[in-house]
């Protein structure tokens, strides 16, 4: 059972989440959340998971030193993220870097932010699919605690604000 949303009750306001990832496409649901949260005077959360492969002990200085990189390109890329959302809607997004399973950690940032309404996630059109989280989500979607919109990479700016 999922905890119950607290986002439109007193001293609280909604707030979408975003994945931002190294898809071309990330920039869509972006831009779409940003949109959107200006609009409802609502928030963005964004995050990146980072996976971190498994750490055996003889290689604990190995695996420190990939892990402060990965954590170095994560804060790098919700730097981007971030800087395109303060250009578009004047807002600063929360910023979230989680370890592991993208799923599970989506579902984690969900559970522990009772102010997230929805999760935003951007499809791709090419040949390769809609994107590997898109991808991974589907199986999932019906379990999901909140609405899932999934913004297609086809979207001009001009488009997605008639519809956010």
């Amino acid at each position: 059972m999922s905890t119950q949303r607290q986002s439109y009750r007193p001293d609280h306001r909604p707030k979408c989440l975003v994945i931002v990832d190294d898809t071309a496409e990330w920039d869509r649901a972006v831009y779409y959340a940003s949109r959107w949260a200006v609009r409802v005077g609502g928030g963005v959360v964004m995050l990146r998971v980072i996976e971190i492969l498994d750490q055996n002990q003889q290689w604990l200085g190995v695996a420190d030193v990939m892990r402060a990189e990965a954590i170095e390109i994560a804060e790098q890329a919700l730097d981007r993220a971030s800087g395109r959302a303060n250009g578009v809607a004047g807002i600063t997004p929360e910023r979230v870097i989680r370890e592991g399973d993208t799923i599970a950690q989506v579902r984690k940032v969900i559970e522990s932010d009772v102010d997230i309404t929805t999760l935003v996630l951007a499809a791709g059109d090419g040949p390769e699919g809609p994107g590997p989280i898109v991808t991974a989500m589907v199986r999932h979607l019906g379990s999901f605690p909140v609405p899932v919109v999934m913004v297609a990479s086809g979207l001009t700016d001009d488009d997605i604000d008639a519809l956010s």
